[in-house]
């Protein structure tokens, strides 16, 4: 078994896509009508074929509660991976991007949290 999609929630599928797309570098894979939204997927232009990430309307009052949540208590909705979490914080900080401080060091791992304006923060790290 193996991951093939995985998700972000949104309320703006196009500010989404806009956002992922323009400032984190992914790029287009999917983008579908499905009933009043889109099945509309993002990839990493390192894997195209790879782990396609779902931008995923907030349809229901108790996914926009959990998202909420999650935000207020400052926890990431995922992760992704970078080869230099110093070097991306630099590039997204200068493209504009919020952090909610500058990187940080857990046992072998370094990582920075970013506001997706999406109304996630999501984590990018790296095992050093």
């Amino acid at each position: 078994m193996k991951i093939v999609v995985t998700s972000v929630l949104v309320p703006d599928q196009e500010k989404a896509l806009q956002f992922y797309t323009n400032v984190l570098g992914f790029i287009k894979k999917n983008d579908v009508p499905a009933g009043g939204a889109r099945w509309l997927t993002v990839v990493s232009p390192e894997a195209p074929d790879g782990v396609e990430l779902l931008l995923e309307p907030l349809g229901f009052d108790f996914a926009v509660t959990w998202q909420k949540e999650l935000y207020s208590r400052g926890i990431p909705l995922t992760s992704f991976g970078v080869d230099d979490v110093d070097a991306e914080y630099k590039r997204l900080k200068d493209l504009g991007v919020e952090f909610r401080g500058e990187p940080k060091q857990y046992d072998n791992f370094r990582y920075a949290v970013f506001d997706d304006t999406c109304g996630n923060l999501i984590q990018f790290g790296k095992t050093v």
